[in-house]
């Protein structure tokens, strides 16, 4: 009897053998890309600590510098990289979401967020038009602006139809958003306080419009610890709202009429599934708090490698090509939401006073 079970066993360690070795050389291919882009992203990490800064800018424009090594032995780890490593960074942010946050939040800033994300992703769309620019690049920034700026961006551009100008609109986006991200930082918080905000309004203020989460947190401690709370909170629940955008935008453009099959992708990407089961999981209670942090840190060194690869990829010659449009556009979103939310805190105030 063991006698005949051999040959099974033969065939079954040699699939093994077979699978070990395939897993080798295609990690053995990924590995240079990958080591360079994570090599770039601890550099942009050490110069951030130290002197301050948005990391993922840093990786970015380290990134562009060293653009000669896509056409090299690191090509395919790059792209890797860019893909891949990059939903694995977006899925992660789950882990940073539960519905207590969002209950103890109150009914208006959940509404606030909803009406200027949706606002200001429809203002991109229609605004990209008379500037010359496609309904892609307004859904691209509006989003970035709306919900989490760079990885926002990130996210959106991953379930976008596939094109040569793609990478470079997104690259476009994140240096753009990162910049008014790190301006809004500096002018936002004298800018509630001169309009005589309390620690509640002034966080809703900073969380509500700011792009990065990193600024926002910045922002609320140049006010206070209590406004720094609300508006990393707020900031939050705009995260949350990156799975049904993301969702929205891939059918909205994987099955609208005449779409190439090539270029539709699946209603809801895995990547996404994953955010979901992260976010459902740690509003139960059942990812411990000790662990939320570390998952947080590898959401995030996830996307500073993937922009350091997506910068990799891009060339200053090419990011030239976009031309002025793409920025008056990113600020025209951004004074929007800015407006929206400071207005409708002036209308919740004489409502209730």
């Amino acid at each position: 009897m063991s006698k005949q079970m051999l040959p099974a066993q033969a065939g079954s360690d040699a699939l093994s053998i077979g699978t070990l070795k395939s897993i080798y050389a295609e990690a053995r291919v990924l590995a240079p890309g990958i080591g360079v882009s994570a090599m770039i992203a601890m550099a942009a990490t050490f110069i951030s600590d130290h002197h301050g800064g948005p990391t993922l800018l840093y990786a970015l424009l380290v990134g562009i510098a060293f653009h000669f090594l896509k056409e090299s032995a690191a090509g395919q780890g790059i792209e890797f990289t860019a893909k891949t490593i990059l939903r694995i960074g977006v899925a992660l942010l789950g882990a940073r979401i539960s519905a207590a946050q969002i209950a103890d939040l109150g009914f208006t800033p959940v509404l606030l967020v909803v009406v200027g994300v949706v606002t200001t992703i429809l203002l991109g769309f229609h605004l990209a038009k008379p500037l010359g620019l496609t309904g892609q690049q307004g859904i691209l920034t509006g989003g970035a602006v709306a919900i989490c700026g760079a990885s926002a961006a990130l996210a959106i551009s991953a379930v976008l139809p596939q094109s040569k100008e793609r990478e470079r609109d997104t690259l476009f986006t994140v240096i753009a958003v990162t910049v008014f991200s790190t301006l809004a930082m500096i002018l936002y918080p004298p800018l509630v306080r001169g309009l005589g905000f309390d620690d509640r309004s002034a966080g809703i203020v900073l969380g509500g419009t700011i792009h990065d989460v990193a600024q926002v947190v910045g922002a609320g401690h140049l006010i206070s610890d209590p406004a720094a709370v609300v508006a990393t909170y707020v900031k939050l629940l705009r995260v949350a709202m990156l799975m049904p955008v993301v969702m929205v935008v891939a059918w909205y453009f994987g099955r609208q009429a005449g779409a190439p099959a090539a270029e539709r992708g699946p209603i809801l990407p895995l990547f996404l599934i994953a955010f979901a089961i992260l976010a459902i999981i740690n509003s139960f209670g059942l990812i411990p708090k000790f662990a939320i942090e570390p998952i947080s840190s590898a959401s995030r060194w996830c996307l500073v490698c993937a922009i350091s690869a997506l910068g990799l990829k891009t060339s200053l010659e090419k990011l030239s090509e976009v031309g002025w449009q793409p920025l008056v556009l990113i600020a025209s979103e951004t004074v929007f939401i800015l407006v929206l939310v400071i207005a409708a805190l002036g209308i919740e105030y004489r409502w209730i006073h």
